[in-house]
């Protein structure tokens, strides 16, 4: 008898659904507010896309390592009268399980050189985490500036 019962049938579980081209979409959002408080020279805009546990791997600077370091080191640098940052994404890959991604894009900075604007055009890296609340905030911000 024991060999003619069946065991139930456990419920498939429930597909996982695809949010990245949503979660993509997010995160371009966050990069034209981004983008749009660097150029008008607005440290809080600037700054807020951070986590607090954010890391901002400047070249030719100490790493910063936390959101309050970062603030105060984009600050600084937005005191310049040369200051101008504009950036744009290449690529934004999210990662299957939703919860990481990354982005490449080119960007542009001035800064004053002996008093004269210097402008640059480089690449970045910037390495986004999704926050329990579901908003995306920056891991890691990784330009490549070639410092002169």
């Amino acid at each position: 008898m024991a060999g003619c019962t069946t065991t139930p049938q456990q419920p498939a579980a429930p597909a996982a659904v695809d949010t990245r081209a949503a979660d993509e979409a997010a995160i371009r959002a966050v990069d034209a507010a981004w983008t749009k408080a660097a150029e008008s020279k607005d440290p809080p805009g600037a700054t807020a896309p951070y986590a607090d546990t954010a890391v901002l791997m400047a070249p030719g600077a100490p790493i910063s390592t936390g959101k309050e370091a970062i603030v105060k080191g984009l600050t600084g640098m937005m005191t310049d009268k040369n200051f101008h940052l504009t950036f744009a994404p290449i690529k934004i890959e999210v990662s299957k399980s939703g919860d990481l991604a990354y982005e490449l894009g080119d960007y542009e900075l001035t800064l004053s050189n002996k008093g004269k604007p210097f402008t640059t055009k480089a690449k970045y890296v910037v390495v986004w985490g999704k926050q329990s609340d579901g908003t995306w905030k920056v891991l890691v911000d990784a330009p490549t500036t070639t410092v002169q």
